[in-house]
């Protein structure tokens, strides 16, 4: 892959893995319009840009929350730290059902990319549920079982690309009572666990496919993959300040109004 063509898809996966507006699906139309992909013609994942740009992603998010991540890394040997403990518990639990519904139903969410045109269709989907937080206000400060379990059951669906991860865990938190500047913070760490839940499973399928672990971590530095990296992790943490102060302003369902042009254009496109 071109140098070029990597930092422009790291600067989509960078942007888009937390601005509300799907970074899978942009990921999938960003790969047709540069060429990467075919319509039509059955794509071969590239593993090792995947696995390098899942952790450029992942340093954004640990650089932003950083103080959060170490208060909730001293709950673990500090009793007094209870609300910090239980935070760990509810992110488990938020884990759970992206779990399951990877298990279940992997095969499915592995054919939707070669369809581009539903990949854009659910780019709508993404923009009705950005008008979530402006039709429901939520009151609750703290996150619990129930609120953790809806946002977890949102980040499963959004595992379709198309579907925004951070747009649909915030617009569940807020359904389900919580306030959207609580519910973003819990979207963003549920991210986490999340990307990395991802960076393993894409390491093992390249382990299997290279043979060896120094094959498949040899085949993720080369400069190409390294540059959209650097992209992508730079790119990411201006995204988490611009949602974050999205979400305090009440302005998220913005980002609804482009993801129905994305949306309209890409099915207009590829159709």
């Amino acid at each position: 892959m071109e140098i070029w063509k990597a930092i422009i898809v790291g600067l989509v996966q960078g942007l888009a893995e937390f601005l509300p507006i799907s970074s899978s699906g942009h990921i999938v139309l960003t790969q047709y319009l540069l060429g990467i992909r075919e319509v039509g013609v059955d794509h071969q994942q590239d593993l090792s840009f995947e696995i390098i740009l899942h952790l450029g992603t992942l340093v954004s998010v640990l650089i932003f929350f950083r103080r959060r991540l170490w208060s909730l890394t001293q709950s673990l040997y500090k009793s007094e730290l209870l609300e910090e403990r239980k935070m760990i518990l509810w992110l488990g639990v938020a884990t759970l059902p992206a779990v399951v519904a990877t298990l279940l139903f992997k095969g499915f969410f592995d054919t939707v990319p070669g369809r581009p045109v539903l990949v854009s269709a659910f780019l709508f989907v993404t923009g009705v549920i950005l008008f979530v937080p402006r039709l429901i206000k939520g009151r609750l400060e703290k996150i619990g079982i129930r609120s953790s379990l809806i946002m977890g059951i949102g980040q499963a669906f959004a595992i379709l690309p198309g579907v925004s991860r951070s747009g649909a865990t915030i617009a569940s938190g807020i359904a389900s009572g919580v306030k959207a500047e609580k519910a973003a913070e819990f979207s963003f760490l549920m991210s986490i666990p999340a990307i990395m839940g991802g960076f393993v499973m894409t390491m093992k399928d390249q382990i299997e496919k290279t043979g060896s672990v120094e094959g498949a971590l040899q085949s993720c530095f080369n400069p190409a993959y390294l540059a959209g990296a650097l992209s992508a992790g730079l790119i990411g943490l201006f995204a988490i300040y611009l949602v974050m102060g999205a979400v305090k302003r009440g302005k998220l369902e913005y980002f609804s109004y482009y993801c129905f042009v994305a949306g309209a254009a890409g099915v207009f496109y590829f159709s």
